[in-house]
């Protein structure tokens, strides 16, 4: 048996929050059809130029041109109505013996859902070398989340390799997924952050040389480049986080708590993060991730047998609920996230394998990553998006979408339309 297949979830951290609960998990690590992007875009799939593969450092990632399966995206017209976007994202992804990262690259390739995968960097470590990794504010070779064994970083590489080749995002959950008050990363500065962030990429530039697989084929991308975003261990230490994040040239954070309406920048980071979302038959909201589902509902990962399909349905239909009144509302983007784990009998594995059939089929709904989520914004001209913010959950334009996406009439500067000077008298 892997260590990646012994780990267990650890130090989990829930938050008081309205009347439920917020928090983050350690994940317990255990392989298209094409589709028009949104009004004015279209999907070009990249494939990589005759020769393009360039390797880095050791050959643990590579250059191979740009990244395959890419929506383009163009300003929306004038009362035009806003696609839906839905995020769906994976704390902590790695393979194991659960086989759930290769499931759910299936599930995506199926119904056309591209997803953001964030990586633990020392699930490309192997244990011997653990003492590689030299925490902020801990002893080096520290981990609440352990490392892992050779199988279980050639999986895992594989899976991520097959996932950014399929259009998925390859973002970062750090390392060593400290939390809570006394020892958390919520005590960590913007260069305790900063190391951290240089020791994740480092584990990923270097797996080859850390765990002695040099025959295998090198990740597609380069590293570098490719990480713009992440989502900090049981949604602590945010403050800082995007401050050095805002220095590093990140693009986007999750690791904080919204309602459903349209983003915003902080710090030149858009705030993607996770949003309150109904429980059926509560008179509260939680957070929109199984784990906080599961803390609300059992207390614990591992509750009632007999009440594990009830709270699988359960989260199921409060994600649908809370896409509904965005896709018949304000259109904000819904942002989910999740664990590779098979907490309460893996109903929440079920409960987003059908959220996902669900939603992602839906007319002018795209199941995009963060990075393609922030290229789109991006694409936007602001003032269309800060509009689009003063809709509150739920809340569609009164007058119809093509009254309040109407293009404004320009104001006229003071000088233009002040009356002509009069002639001077001779």
């Amino acid at each position: 048996m892997s260590a990646a297949t012994k780990r267990i979830a650890l130090g989990a951290v829930a938050v008081a929050l309205v009347a439920g609960l917020a928090g983050c998990s350690a994940f317990g690590k255990s392989e298209e059809g094409a589709k028009e992007g949104a009004p004015g875009a279209k999907k070009e799939p990249v494939a990589a130029p005759e020769g393009a593969v360039r390797l880095i450092g050791d050959g643990s990632t590579a250059f191979t041109g740009a990244q395959p399966h890419q929506p383009v995206w163009h300003k929306m017209k004038p009362g035009q109505k806003p696609p839906q976007f839905v995020v769906f994202s994976w704390d902590g992804a790695g393979e194991d013996s659960q086989k759930l990262f290769s499931h759910f690259r299936e599930v995506g390739r199926k119904y056309n859902a591209k997803m953001t995968y964030f990586l633990s960097g020392i699930y490309l470590l192997p244990e011997e070398k653990s003492k590689l990794y030299r925490p902020p504010q801990h002893a080096p070779g520290s981990s609440e989340i352990g490392f892992n064994d050779t199988e279980g970083i050639r999986a895992t590489v594989r899976e991520l390799r097959a996932a950014w080749q399929e259009g998925n995002e390859i973002g970062t959950h750090f390392n060593g997924h400290f939390c809570g008050k006394e020892a958390g990363v919520g005590n960590w500065s913007v260069e305790d952050w900063k190391s951290e962030v240089t020791q994740a990429k480092s584990f990923v530039k270097n797996w080859k040389t850390n765990s002695g697989l040099t025959g295998e084929e090198p990740l597609p991308f380069d590293y570098d480049k490719e990480l713009v975003g992440a989502r900090t261990p049981c949604l602590e230490g945010r403050e800082n986080f995007v401050r050095a994040a805002s220095q590093l040239g990140f693009r986007y954070d999750t690791s904080g708590i919204n309602s459903q309406i349209w983003p915003e920048k902080e710090h030149g980071l858009w705030d993607l993060s996770l949003q309150l979302v109904p429980i059926p038959g509560r008179g509260f909201e939680t957070l929109s991730m199984d784990y906080n589902f599961a803390v609300n509902q059992s207390g614990k990962m591992h509750g009632d047998p007999a009440k594990h399909q009830y709270w699988g349905n359960q989260m199921r239909d409060g994600l649908v609920q809370a896409f509904e009144r965005s896709y018949h509302g304000n259109r904000a983007p819904l942002i989910i996230g999740n664990h590779f784990e098979s907490w309460n009998g893996g109903t929440y594995m079920r409960a987003i394998e059908e959220t996902i059939a669900k939603v992602c089929v839906q007319k002018d709904v795209h199941c995009v990553s963060f990075r393609q989520l922030a290229d789109w914004l991006d694409a936007q001209d602001p003032a269309v998006v800060a509009k689009l913010r003063t809709l509150k959950v739920g809340q569609a334009p009164a007058g119809g979408w093509e009254t309040f996406m109407a293009a404004q009439p320009a104001v006229a500067s003071p000088a233009a339309s002040a009356p002509a000077a009069k002639p001077a008298e001779s």
